[in-house]
């Protein structure tokens, strides 16, 4: 049995410290959590009695008797996903992101998260960490990386389309550089030309503000759009941008109704795309490829403590966050 400290939601919002402990079974693996990312779905888990945090990074401490990829001293890290059934057709086809038994973070495990000193995790939902990716670049690729290469890679986008991508954010500044590295072009929406120099630097080819702006001209039509913007777009905007047969992904989490005009999605026949974080295969394919190509999430570091957690979240609220929050471990 091992015990190891957890930051925990509350019915007040207010984070607090707590002591978990985990027997460590013989297929899983005890990690030291170094460094975790900070997402926005943390904050909607702060009023909840669960250990918050899910964009882990850390090194091996401790192996079960049947694990055979780790060895004590590895730098890992994991994400949304736990655990699934391994038997059902999602698993069997390599979609374990949508199995009816999956384990993930606000659905399972609420006694630890990567807000800890520690973690114990099934050695099939864990990841190597490329030699060349520091501790605390890995976290936000766990989720947010994740995230935006899953919509990418698994909806087949190629070298010869052109992307556009909402928002520049924790998830937008990735989705950028993942796109443009698959050697696509990217076209940029933002609400100012505040973030145009970056979003240039990121690897776009075309960067277009859009506040105040009632028809959207562009170079060319838009094959993939991702939606990265903390709220819905004005659809008015982005529908007669689209190519023909073009496909739209809201990424970033809403509890709001997508409401589209049914007339413009009939007639270009396009496709709405739901997605989550990537299945192992294609997480393990993004880090290959974050590695190759040198993407790197621009982060700002606070303690991975109460105080620094709580900081980190409010200015993720504030809007302020350029662009991945990353907690690290006090030594």
């Amino acid at each position: 049995m091992v015990e190891f400290k957890v930051i925990k939601g509350s019915s007040t919002g207010i984070l607090v410290d707590a002591v978990s402990s985990r027997e460590i079974k013989s297929d899983e693996v005890l990690i030291n959590v170094t460094h975790s990312g900070v997402c926005f779905t943390d904050h909607h888990y702060r009023q909840a009695d669960m250990a918050l945090g899910h964009e882990g990074s850390g090194v091996v401490n401790q192996i079960g008797s049947d694990v055979t990829r780790f060895k004590v001293g590895d730098r890992v890290g994991w994400g949304y996903q736990h655990n699934s059934c391994g038997h059902c057709k999602q698993c069997l086809t390599g979609r374990e992101t949508f199995c009816a038994e999956r384990e993930m973070f606000g659905l399972a495990n609420f006694d630890q998260g990567s807000f800890a000193s520690a973690a114990v995790w099934k050695e099939d939902f864990i990841y190597k960490i490329p030699d060349n990716i520091s501790s605390s670049h890995a976290g936000p690729l766990m989720c947010g990386g994740s995230t935006v290469f899953n919509a990418l890679k698994l909806n087949g986008v190629r070298s010869t389309d052109r992307v556009g991508v909402i928002g520049v954010g924790g998830l937008g500044h990735l989705a950028i550089q993942f796109a443009s590295q698959m050697g696509c072009e990217v076209a940029v929406f933002s609400s100012t030309e505040q973030k145009r120099a970056e979003a240039l630097a990121f690897g776009a080819n075309e960067f277009y503000p859009t506040k105040g702006v009632e028809k959207l001209e562009i170079r060319a039509p838009i094959d993939h759009l991702l939606v990265t913007s903390n709220a819905q777009p004005d659809w008015s905007l982005y529908l007669p941008i689209m190519a023909p047969e073009g496909t739209i992904y809201p990424i970033t989490v809403s509890f709001e109704k997508l409401a589209v005009p049914a007339m413009d999605l009939i007639m270009g026949g396009l496709r709405i795309q739901g997605g989550m974080i990537a299945p192992r295969q294609i997480h393990r394919e993004m880090l290959e490829f974050a590695s190759r190509h040198n993407i790197i999430p621009v982060v700002e570091e606070f303690p991975l403590t109460v105080a620094g957690a709580t900081e980190a979240l409010q200015r993720l609220l504030d809007g302020k966050m350029r662009y991945r929050g990353v907690l690290v471990a006090q030594k």
